[in-house]
């Protein structure tokens, strides 16, 4: 709930009754009492899609988003900003973030010069998403404004909204290039400001961030292959290299050897091979329905060489092409 807590106060500085409204879109008023408490993802879409209406605000979703920043993260925005550098705090935010937001996952791409923070809604059949992505965008604005420091600035912003009729807002809050109707939601700056360091860099406490946070992620009664599943999934859209996608470095992440690891996920019938195809297989299937990333971007994103790579593997999985699966998904739906 954390980056919804100002929505009350928005709504009545637009003029209308809060909790009636808030009401009336399928929510909990005193819901917003608590940071910690939850709300699923299709409520949330038809709230902010109601509340836009009530209160004749199209770009409801921006004002929401405009109002939080790393404050919205609890305390992974606090171990973020001890990080050493923009790039890590970062990587730390995508592997972490499912302890926040279990409906959606941040992406992080660099190509060339340019890198760019996005955010993809991976629960199906979520209403709002305009909303949705127009406050996720503003937020995540505004969270690398905050860990970069002063005169950091963006390079361009990529929304999934149609122009809208008054896009000053939009130009306000940004202050850079915007792109409408694009095909990811994201924020694009220099790729040499991943390697910025934060004003607040602090090695010992970010090493007792990282340990406070791994002990909420540690060992539950599951299987191991589930917590490999896990790490595999945050280091795939995290957007780690191949080297890091093999059997020796994951084994090493867990304290193990890796003819160990090997052992133990052989006695829970699979390979880590298996499991790495598998969350590729469920990451291209939830990219592929979610987004219009082109096949390019896809491929880079899970760790393929290339294209073809990537559609031997899919059609393997699938026993079609991804461009064909794509196809008949929205022909679905």
């Amino acid at each position: 709930m954390a980056p919804l807590l100002r929505l009350p106060s928005l709504l009545a500085a637009m003029g209308v009754d809060p909790d009636e409204v808030i009401r009336a879109g399928g929510a909990d008023p005193t819901a917003f009492d608590d940071p910690d408490k939850t709300l699923p993802f299709p409520v949330l879409g038809r709230l902010l899609e109601h509340c836009a209406r009530a209160t004749g605000c199209p770009h409801l979703g921006l004002e929401l988003g405009r109002r939080s920043g790393l404050d919205a993260l609890g305390g992974l925005g606090e171990i973020a900003q001890t990080a050493p550098d923009l790039g890590s705090a970062l990587r730390f935010f995508i592997l972490h973030l499912h302890l926040h937001d279990r409906g959606a996952v941040p992406l992080l791409w660099e190509r060339g010069d340019q890198a760019m923070l996005g955010y993809v809604i991976h629960w199906p059949d979520v209403p709002g998403t305009e909303q949705i992505y127009d406050g996720a965008v503003a937020i995540i604005h505004n969270i690398l404004k905050s860990l970069a420091g002063p005169g950091w600035q963006p390079s361009a912003v990529w929304l999934h909204r149609p122009p809208p009729a008054d896009k000053a807002p939009y130009r306000d809050h940004f202050q850079t290039r915007l792109h409408f109707a694009a095909q990811y939601a994201a924020v694009g700056f220099r790729a040499e400001d991943l390697s910025r360091q934060l004003p607040g860099s602090d090695a010992r406490a970010y090493a007792d961030g990282l340990r406070e946070v791994e002990a909420l992620t540690a060992f539950r009664d599951v299987g191991l292959h589930e917590h490999i599943q896990q790490v595999l999934r945050r280091l795939l859209i995290a957007g780690a290299p191949a080297s890091e996608l093999r059997l020796e470095p994951v084994a090493a992440l867990f304290g193990l050897h890796s003819r160990t690891l090997n052992r133990r996920l052989h006695a829970e019938g699979t390979s880590f091979k298996v499991l790495l195809d598998e969350t590729r297989y469920r990451i291209a299937r939830q990219l592929l329905r979610d987004t219009q990333l082109p096949m390019q971007e896809l491929a880079i994103t899970l760790g393929y060489a290339d294209v073809t790579a990537f559609t031997r593997a899919f059609r393997r999985w699938s026993g079609a092409p991804p461009a064909a699966w794509r196809s008949s998904c929205r022909r679905d739906t």
